[in-house]
């Protein structure tokens, strides 16, 4: 029997990159997954017929996670085609902007942040809605501890998101309710937008020696979704290859 099997999961901003490798994971894990994507429908249908290929059941809901109505809906139609939710990937992402801080504008400022909120009021329709004993991991970043020139705002939207799921972590505990978040290094999709050199300065800072991929990722989303993980809670936890 898969390890997932019988669980219901939302994996926001997942028709490509690290939600594609995360939702194509849970399924291939036995998990029923809701994929979530802002506009390439096309992309998402991919992910699903992934899961249907592995042998799991998944649907793909469009969702603007700035928009509070959608992700009410949300988890109202996973719940309507599945029965219940268990797990929630909070991975949906607008474009990161790298600027430096005397540059940043107050439209690009928002445009990241306006994200951070929704991914709160994600978290909160999670707090009312998962089952018992569920999963919660939200995607943040390695550079909220690191000092990266042109990435504070970008860092501090993610930072957010990781104060808001240890004080999530304490409300759901009695629950048995998980909550923690992934911080990736830098990790090769199109969504990673850095100069090359500055590309070439984290693989050189990186035990590993590489970029990280899609599937490192989902691979650690794995480990937390497992029996063996109820003990962790309310941690920031960094899949990076060991950048430093």
């Amino acid at each position: 029997m898969s390890s997932l099997s019988g669980k219901v999961a939302i994996v926001t901003g997942s028709s490509r990159g690290i939600g594609r490798g995360i939702a194509e994971r849970l399924g291939r894990d036995g998990a029923s997954v809701v994929v979530t994507y802002a506009g390439d429908r096309d992309k998402a249908e991919e992910v699903v017929q992934a899961s249907a290929s592995a042998g799991s059941k998944a649907t793909a809901i469009q969702v603007d996670v700035r928009k509070l109505e959608e992700v009410r809906s949300l988890f109202e139609e996973a719940i309507t085609q599945f029965g219940k939710v268990d797990i929630l990937v909070n991975n949906a992402a607008g474009r990161n902007i790298f600027k430096p801080t005397a540059e940043m504008t107050e439209d690009e400022y928002n445009s990241m942040f306006d994200i951070t909120r929704g991914v709160y009021f994600t978290l909160q329709q999670a707090a009312h809605h998962l089952a018992d004993g569920g999963r919660i991991v939200s995607i943040s970043t390695s550079g909220t501890t690191m000092a990266i020139p042109t990435a504070g705002a970008y860092a501090g939207c993610k930072e957010a998101i990781e104060q808001f799921s240890m004080g999530l972590a304490k409300e759901l505990g009695a629950r048995g309710i998980t909550v923690n978040t992934l911080s990736p290094g830098a990790t090769e999709t199109d969504g990673l937008v850095l100069e090359q050199a500055q590309v070439d300065q984290m693989i050189a800072q990186t035990s590993m020696g590489r970029l990280g991929q899609p599937t490192d990722i989902a691979n650690a989303v794995a480990l937390l979704m497992s029996d063996d993980a109820h003990w962790i809670t309310g941690q920031s936890i960094r899949a990076n290859g060991g950048i430093v």
